[in-house]
């Protein structure tokens, strides 16, 4: 199944794009997910661990099974002050 993930803030910046496209097994999950994109775009390795995912906009955790065409955003951490 092909998922695309969407890319924000930092995750835009290291990987150059604003989606990627990951082409999954049928039943993968959100950690599942996360390692394919670390192997798709090794700039992102550290930051996809520690980002939160939304899937169709709803946040997720790494037990979430993905579908066919789900839309994922990788959400990275914020800081401010």
């Amino acid at each position: 199944m092909n998922v695309t993930v969407k890319l924000f803030a930092a995750a835009r910046e290291m990987a150059g794009c604003g989606e990627i496209g990951i082409e999954l097994p049928s039943g993968a999950t959100v950690g599942e997910l996360r390692t394919a994109l670390i192997v798709t775009a090794p700039a992102l390795a550290a930051l996809a661990q520690r980002s939160m995912v939304a899937v169709n906009e709803e946040y997720a955790n790494d037990a979430t099974l993905l579908g066919e065409s789900d839309v994922v955003a990788l959400i990275p951490p914020v800081s401010g002050g």
